[in-house]
């Protein structure tokens, strides 16, 4: 399983208050990064093969973590399209669109901190 650890440019935060040691400039708005990704038939037959044993399904496991990270990353690139340099309020959502295929949304408030 990929435990790969993404490293970010810019602080993302999941609460409205600015990181330790910065103060907010400025808020710019809603910022957003999508990524909709599908599960392979080998991937799906697979993982049904691992419900019969119970336990973890490892490949929806790395799937997931890797659609966390992909829309992550494109959230801080819409951040910086913005002007910010700064994500506040961090969250996550996902929804499936169709069968064997699934969106993960990364959103939070795009802003502009300084040291202070």
């Amino acid at each position: 399983m990929s435990t790969d650890i993404v490293r970010h440019e810019m602080p993302i935060t999941t609460t409205f208050d600015p990181p330790p040691g910065f103060q907010i400039e400025r808020i710019i708005g809603p910022c957003w990064g999508i990524t909709v990704r599908s599960r392979s038939v080998f991937g799906t037959t697979c993982a049904g093969c691992q419900t019969l044993f119970g336990g973890e399904i490892t490949m929806f496991t790395e799937l997931a973590n890797n659609s966390r990270n992909e829309a992550m990353t494109r959230l801080e690139e819409h951040a910086k399209a913005l002007g910010a340099n700064c994500v506040l309020g961090a969250r996550f959502d996902s929804s499936e669109l169709m069968q064997n295929t699934n969106e993960v949304i990364a959103y939070g408030t795009a802003a502009v901190v300084r040291p202070g």
